[in-house]
């Protein structure tokens, strides 16, 4: 259960026995977050094709409509934007040109194809590590959800491992100092994976909420994107990170 405190113009959000976090904008259906480094900003997606910029108090510098697009998930930097688009894949933007691009996927691995798109469970995450990139599936059943690494070369970018991480509905994904974040939506939990030891090695218990997305920003705090409408933002230490 959610508790809201109004302050003048903030809000504050707990649960029994889970981290408190201040609640720093309403966006409507924030299906992910990321953090900007170059311009100390944050962009949010929009299930609706929107994508949102925000500083790190929570106000709106920006929104724009990127087409009609199911976006789940963000990657922001200093000349690129990834985004997870839900049942396709990735869509590129460089930022310089606004050129849009949707990046080509092979579903294959291990001479299987992967069932990474379907109706039901999609793509719901997004992280990026030089040329690799790491896309969360969403599945009501931990069997189903997984993370897809890709190469994002040869063309068509191509499935060069599979995390599979046992949590049900993984809906946000981060990378940060060494470590993929990821956050559930159905269980309500952060999951801190070490890739080297390929193993979750922390996870701690959200209050109550829609989470679909986390990013760190440089100066000590996490923010999670709630689909319900939130941005909610919390001191690393309170998280125990």
């Amino acid at each position: 259960m959610k508790h809201y405190i109004w302050l003048p113009i903030v809000l504050f959000v707990t649960a029994w026995g889970a981290p408190k976090g201040k609640v720093i904008a309403k966006i409507p259906e924030a299906s992910g977050i990321s953090y900007c480094n170059n311009d100390d900003t944050l962009l949010v997606a929009n299930d609706e094709g929107f994508y949102y910029k925000i500083n790190r108090k929570g106000k709106i510098l920006e929104k724009k409509k990127l087409g009609n697009y199911d976006l789940e998930g963000v990657v922001c930097e200093e000349k690129e934007i990834w985004f997870a688009l839900e049942n396709k894949g990735i869509l590129h933007i460089n930022k310089q040109t606004g050129e849009k691009k949707e990046v080509t996927l092979s579903p294959m691995y291990d001479g299987k194809k992967l069932p990474l798109f379907d109706k039901k469970s999609g793509v719901e995450g997004i992280a990026k590590v030089g040329n690799r990139v790491y896309l969360a599936k969403q599945s009501k059943k931990k069997k189903k959800s997984f993370i897809a690494v890709l190469s994002l070369t040869p063309y068509p970018s191509i499935i060069v491992d599979v995390i599979e991480h046992h949590v049900t509905d993984t809906a946000g994904l981060t990378y940060h100092e060494g470590y993929l974040y990821m956050v559930s939506d159905k269980e309500d939990l952060l999951i801190k994976y070490d890739l080297s030891k390929k193993k979750s090695i922390k996870k701690v218990k959200l209050g109550k909420g829609a989470w679909e997305g986390i990013a760190f920003d440089s100066k000590g705090f996490v923010y999670l994107a709630d689909d319900d409408g939130w941005i909610v933002k919390y001191k690393k230490k309170v998280l125990g990170l």
